[in-house]
């Protein structure tokens, strides 16, 4: 599904990268909370740096118990640190320093949407969307859901991955509006980043499952 979309992007003028978190070597535990210092790993400073790189970030990932994967957030809770993803205002109000980038959230699940929002109230999404996306700047922010991936078959994996590449010329389009009106300038460059959790719905694939997290950079390259 990362794939796909940052195929499309490419095919679109954007230029794209594709950040697997399944082969990131970090340590998921924020052992200290903000107590005390951890040392980001070398995979996460370059994670933070294709992130400060790009202007519009699609998040790829399944959802597990009603939640986001443990890796990716992990992977949140290691680099979303504050002074660099936030800072928290003197009201108690948190101050976003991500701003300038939009995102795009693809979520798969093998529940029913209606079972997702009645029983869970969408919280891997809400989440997601609300307590880190908004929380840390990212604006506006998009939500692609597919639902019963583990009763879905070829025709409707192949229409999902469609759908995907839709969405990504669509999010080209619009960032490179945004480029124009902010800077005078429209370069769309994509990251994309995968780690374990997302549903592989390449066409007649088995149900194993990945997650993947997409950026995409507007703006001079």
């Amino acid at each position: 599904m990362a794939d796909a979309y940052a195929r499309a992007a490419d095919e679109s003028g954007a230029q794209a990268r594709i950040l697997p978190l399944a082969e990131l070597d970090f340590d998921p535990v924020l052992r200290a909370g903000f107590e005390s210092p951890q040392p980001l790993e070398p995979d996460l400073e370059r994670a933070r740096e294709a992130i400060e790189w790009s202007t519009h970030v699609t998040w790829v990932y399944p959802v597990w118990w009603g939640s986001t994967p443990a890796l990716l957030k992990g992977f949140i809770d290691r680099t979303f640190l504050p002074g660099w993803a936030f800072n928290m205002q003197p009201n108690g109000r948190p101050e976003g320093l991500l701003t300038g980038r939009s995102a795009r959230m693809l979520v798969t699940m093998d529940a029913p949407r209606w079972w997702d929002r009645l029983m869970y109230g969408a919280s891997a999404r809400r989440s997601m969307k609300n307590a880190t996306l908004w929380y840390t700047g990212f604006a506006p922010i998009r939500i692609r859901v597919f639902p019963e991936v583990v009763h879905s078959d070829e025709n409707a994996r192949a229409k999902w991955l469609a759908r995907v590449a839709d969405d990504a010329r669509y999010d080209v389009r619009r960032a490179s509006k945004r480029a124009r009106k902010s800077s005078g300038t429209a370069a769309l460059e994509p990251l994309v980043s995968s780690s374990p959790g997302e549903h592989p719905v390449a066409p007649g694939r088995d149900h194993p499952q990945r997650v993947a997290l997409h950026a995409t950079r507007h703006g001079k390259a």
